[in-house]
């Protein structure tokens, strides 16, 4: 047990607090009312990485998450503080992401106005970005608020959290009497065994199924390897899935949903089988997946499942536990599918083909790079067009490496996302792919990437407009119009930072700036053109 003072401010227990449930890094920005947040800090042993906007101090929280697999913590002060990392939540909402924001909040707002950073309902604008926000009045209740926050994020679908504390609350005594609360081992819902069973039995009796497997399958790599071994089932991942199915795999189509035409080849399935995905607009980019046959759905979320047909079969479990359950009952199994490993691959390089066609010129700077990218590489991308064509064509040895603003799709996420990342994986790579409209988001967060000295390769995307509105807007037949502006010198304001920088010619010098970046004693900034050869 942790040695704790009888009374400390609460703001200073609520770090110790933290430290005992694990939390070792906070990012944030402190100000004049959450100083008292940042009064324990250092005595908790807590490391605090200093942002330069809220903005990028919840992307690093974000990134630090999914890097780490642990909850991304943040402070930040009342009013603009908790409005400018709204987006970060927004964002963590939709790719189910572990963030705790922890507030400051004014003590009385109805009876005054015009006080510093004052807002009309502060809980309530930041409930509409998380799965809740709530105002704690007494200590005790913000200890229980936050073991809350954490035991949910084991034991259920995570999503973000904000919990605000009143200013005159934060600093006064409480006592520390949180070490009773907190109750580990929660484990997310098992599988029903007569569902697994009835779900081997249509497995076993297909001979064209296919499993789509989504983000909240990633910690299910063998098991879901297995599956399809046994099976001979063919598969698609969704972008957030990449990883899980080998992609050496020989019926694997690869991430390629949002193809018009993969809805020809679940139209030739006889089962299809959605573990840890909720089929969202940004995985498909249509209506359906294009099946009718039998569908079975597995999910942690309740809502997610509700959207099946009412003669679809539907699994609240955790997709690990149903996987393994799975597989124990193929083991006997002899597979008769009739999925053509020559019709795969041809599809798959149709596919590669197409994406090649709509946005030439990058495949070749993704290839390149992804030579000298080391396989443990943790890759951070923003809303941009390499981006994009890297989601659907990049293989990924192994899940939860590739991490991308998928459903809220923010601008700016790369960068301080990626610095998160590193934080979480000190000695293992990590790299930050970005255009150079979303970079200029958030590129102060260099300052925090060269104060921590980390090895960071930034590459950005500069095709001097923002090519994928203009793509859009000449497809609607619009006249292209703001979509081109006045971009500075990249490599300068890298510098001015103090950040190595680096203007490559062609790939090969991209490929030596990128080696090179990976054991720098700073980030690089890698100012990418298309046209390089």
């Amino acid at each position: 047990m942790v040695e704790t003072a009888p009374t400390r401010h609460l703001g200073a227990q609520i770090s110790h607090m933290l430290k005992a449930r694990g939390v070792d890094v906070i990012f944030g920005i402190p100000g004049v009312h959450n100083i008292e947040m940042y009064r324990g800090v250092e005595e908790a042993g807590i490391i605090h990485v200093l942002a330069r906007h809220e903005q990028g101090a919840g992307f690093m929280a974000d990134g630090y998450a999914r890097a780490s697999g642990k909850p991304g913590v943040a402070y930040v002060i009342t009013g603009p503080g908790l409005c400018n990392i709204m987006t970060p939540m927004g964002q963590a909402y939709s790719d189910s992401v572990p963030l705790l924001v922890l507030s400051s909040c004014l003590d009385e707002t109805v009876a005054r106005r015009g006080q510093l950073h004052q807002m009309i309902d502060q809980a309530g604008a930041a409930a509409c970005v998380c799965d809740w926000s709530f105002e704690a009045r007494t200590p005790g209740a913000a200890f229980a608020l936050i073991d809350r926050a954490l035991t949910e994020f084991v034991s259920q679908r995570p999503r973000p959290k904000h919990l605000q504390i009143p200013i005159g609350l934060l600093g006064a005594d409480a006592e520390a009497c949180w070490d009773d609360l907190y109750l580990p081992g929660y484990a997310r819902p098992l599988p029903i065994p007569e569902q697994v069973e009835t779900a081997a039995e249509a497995l076993k009796a297909a001979r064209r199924p296919l499993f789509v497997f989504g983000g909240g399958a990633c910690g299910a790599v063998q098991a879901a390897r297995d599956v399809l071994r046994l099976s001979r089932a063919s598969s698609f991942c969704t972008y957030a899935g990449r990883g899980i199915v080998a992609a050496d795999d020989t019926l694997y189509f690869g991430a390629y949903l949002a193809r018009p035409d993969s809805a020809a080849i679940f139209a030739q399935a006889d089962l299809v089988l959605q573990v840890g995905t909720d089929m969202a607009e940004v995985d498909l980019w249509r209506d359906a997946l294009g099946h009718t046959c039998e569908t079975i759905h597995v999910n942690l979320d309740a809502e997610v499942l509700a959207r099946g047909k009412g003669t679809d079969q539907r699994i609240h479990a955790d997709s690990l536990e149903f996987l393994k359950a799975l597989g124990g009952r193929l083991k006997d199994h002899v597979p008769q599918t009739t999925w053509f490993e020559e019709d795969v691959a041809k599809t798959r390089a149709r596919w590669r083909a197409e994406v090649e066609s709509e946005r030439p010129g990058i495949l070749p700077v993704l290839d390149a790079l992804r030579d000298i990218t080391p396989p443990e590489t943790m890759i951070y991308s923003d809303m941009t067009q390499i981006a994009y064509t890297a989601l659907e064509t990049w293989p990924m040895d192994w899940p939860g490496h590739w991490h991308h603003p998928y459903g809220f799709g923010t601008l700016g996420y790369a960068v301080p996302a990626a610095i998160g990342g590193a934080v979480a994986r000190p000695g293992l790579p990590t790299l930050a792919i970005a255009g150079d409209y979303g970079f200029q988001y958030t590129l102060q967060e260099l300052g925090t990437a060269v104060e921590l000295g980390l090895p960071l390769p930034i590459v950005v995307w500069d095709n001097a407009k923002l090519k994928e509105i203009e793509d859009a807007m000449v497809r609607a037949q619009i006249a292209p119009n703001a979509v081109v502006a006045q971009n500075p010198d990249f490599c300068a304001l890298a510098r001015a930072y103090g950040a190595h920088a680096t203007l490559p010619g062609t790939l090969d010098e991209m490929r030596m700036a990128v080696r090179a970046a990976f054991e720098a004693d700073r980030p690089t900034l890698i100012h990418v053109r298309p046209g390089l050869a």
